[in-house]
């Protein structure tokens, strides 16, 4: 005899219905993902990268200084290559230089696997560290060319081109740094080679180009953060030539564009590994 209360009724299926998969959620979209990532970049940066902002600014505001005893002031071709090329330094040192270390760091530590769990394209995850790591720089390359205007007595009319040269030197770096953080096989040569980018953006931008060897003015015309001081040093000039300001911020554009689509291909490759 079947006892009533112990019956279990199993609701009917139909053939088409038996072993479908549920749905899944719609993937995120790119540029909500992106301003995300932006969003949380930036709150970690604010927090644990202010100490090296400084450091940054300290040590390209040390450069000029030094480089006071041996260039004349009084807005010389040679007072305007050393102010651009310190207020570009402090991009290299961050976007450059700290993205292709906190790459490394999250290739080594496994950290990409968190990223590659979540909904979002890569381009975001990369473009967004990228984005908070070179706006993070703004204010330092500010305080920079305002000591570097007022050291060498150099105008302070053409500062407002540094709203275009942060953003697009500083993609171009950033998308270098971040591609070399995650195609390097180890975390240590990540670190070199960020390490490395930095000296050569300062060696080779902080410099005044008249008095280098042919071979270097080569190799310079090679590194992004070239452009972007090019861009800043002739502003400075009586009447600028803003055909070419215009060539050579759209040089670090262009290059922005390749690094961070080379970083993005990278990640894809990094977080499926």
């Amino acid at each position: 005899m079947t006892n009533p209360s112990l019956t279990v009724v199993i609701p009917a299926t139909t053939a088409g219905d038996a072993g479908a998969p549920a749905p899944l959620a719609p993937r995120a979209r790119f540029f909500p993902s992106l301003a995300a990532v932006y969003k949380a970049q930036l709150s970690r940066a604010r927090v644990s990268r202010i100490p090296l902002l400084f450091v940054a600014t300290f040590q390209s505001v040390g450069i000029m200084i030094l480089m006071r005893g041996v260039v004349d002031g009084g807005g010389g071709s040679e007072a305007r290559a050393v102010v651009a090329g310190s207020s570009v330094l402090v991009v290299a040192f961050v976007a450059l230089n700290l993205l292709a270390q906190y790459f490394g760091q999250l290739r080594a530590s496994g950290g990409l696997d968190h990223y590659a769990t979540l909904p979002v394209p890569p381009a975001s995850v990369v473009l967004g560290a990228a984005a908070a790591y070179a706006s993070f720089t703004l204010p330092g390359v500010l305080v920079t060319a305002v000591f570097g205007c007022v050291l060498f007595g150099l105008p302070m009319g053409g500062l407002w081109i540094l709203v275009a040269v942060v953003p697009l030197a500083g993609a171009a770096l950033a998308g270098l740094g971040a591609a070399l953080g995650l195609l390097a096989p180890r975390q240590e040569l990540a670190t070199l080679a960020g390490q490395l980018g930095m000296s050569a953006a300062l060696l080779l931008g902080v410099l005044p180009p008249e008095r280098m060897p042919d071979v270097i003015a080569w190799a310079r015309d090679l590194l992004p953060s070239t452009y972007g001081v090019e861009a800043f040093a002739r502003t400075f000039a009586p009447h600028p030539d803003w055909a070419a300001v215009g060539l050579d911020l759209g040089v670090c554009g262009v290059v922005g564009v390749v690094s961070l689509a080379v970083a993005t291909k990278a990640y894809r490759r990094a977080a499926v590994r």
